[in-house]
């Protein structure tokens, strides 16, 4: 597939810090692309760096095939930029704040008002657009960022954080407004995110970037298939003996490994939903009854753990100016 953005060898440094350390990857066109890590480990640097708001020190960032070092103005006019923080103006209707926009890109009057009252209706906020900002809940306001950031017909749009600070519903409307702008679109989106269920929900692939570098790089299965641990599978028996339920169900090729426990075999198997009714068959053909089933997947969470060495913990999740930056990464002091 054509590439959206190229990163080759990408270095930052803030005088002696260092806060990008040689990252390299590419976005292909229409991907929807995630980038997990923690405070301080190079996210908002690296958006700050494709969004031309700073220079990196070495290395290379193309977006669209355009150098964001080189020709900043021409990056700006195919990105849509979502930031942390809220930038709303709220003294500003909602169409107000669309339109200053929309300006700022010199789109014509009249395609201008078309364009805004086709993303307020595609976001759900046509009968809200008159009213000022300042009455719109969390929800509503980052609905109106992400319209906003469309109101040029972006190939990209890159977003950081975007659902931080928000109640669970409104974070579900949001993901739902990102999938049907991907699809209908085909917006190519990078997206930087604390929440696990956010990216798996959401991404087609990702990478985690620890101490500013990328630590692991692929899909959400990929990346689970690299765990050393797999799917365990427990279940609940009577009416046969342990030892031999756990002979029998070993003979079985997907399974990795079977021992039991009061009553309950734990069965770690590559792929736990595929695995759990061929168990049952086995266990119901050597007289056992079965009374409960449970399965414990790997989840993003392991993932994570397992190339960082640590679980992004809900303290970490805080707001930082997007314009300024995080601040001194971990290994700094962090």
């Amino acid at each position: 597939m054509p590439t959206a953005i190229e990163i080759s060898e990408l270095v930052k440094k803030f005088g002696t810090t260092t806060a990008l350390d040689g990252v390299s990857f590419n976005i292909n066109e229409g991907e929807f692309f995630g980038l997990l890590g923690p405070n301080g480990a190079g996210k908002t640097t690296l958006i700050r760096i494709l969004t031309t708001l700073i220079k990196p020190t070495e290395g290379q960032a193309k977006v669209m095939g355009v150098d964001v070092k080189e020709m900043s103005a021409e990056v700006r006019k195919v990105i849509g930029v979502i930031p942390q923080a809220m930038t709303t103006d709220l003294d500003l209707t909602g169409y107000e704040n669309m339109d200053i926009y929309a300006r700022f890109y010199s789109i014509p009057k009249r395609e201008r008002k078309e364009r805004i009252e086709q993303l307020l209706e595609m976001v759900e906020l046509k009968e809200r657009a008159g009213e000022l900002v300042a009455a719109y809940s969390g929800g509503m306001r980052r609905r109106l960022e992400i319209a906003r950031g469309l109101i040029h017909k972006p190939s990209i749009l890159i977003l950081d954080e975007p659902t931080i600070g928000l109640d669970p519903q409104s974070r579900h409307v949001v993901w739902e407004l990102l999938q049907k702008f991907r699809n209908e679109d085909s917006l190519t989106i990078l997206m930087t995110t604390h929440y696990m269920d956010e990216a798996e929900i959401l991404c087609s692939r990702l990478a985690i970037i620890d101490y500013g570098k990328i630590v692991a790089m692929d899909t959400i299965d990929a990346l689970k298939k690299q765990l050393p641990q797999k799917d365990v599978v427990e279940l609940s028996f009577s009416g046969v003996d342990s030892n031999k339920a756990v002979e029998e169900t070993k003979k079985i090729s997907f399974v990795h490994t079977a021992v039991t426990s009061d009553g309950t075999m734990r069965v770690s198997v590559d792929n736990g939903a595929q695995s759990i009714p061929v168990l049952i068959d086995l266990l119901k053909k050597i007289g056992a009854k079965v009374s409960s089933v449970i399965l414990k997947q790997q989840t993003l969470e392991d993932v994570f753990i397992h190339f960082t060495g640590r679980p992004i913990r809900e303290e970490e999740v805080k707001k930082v100016s997007f314009f300024i930056g995080a601040g001194i990464p971990r290994k700094w002091g962090r």
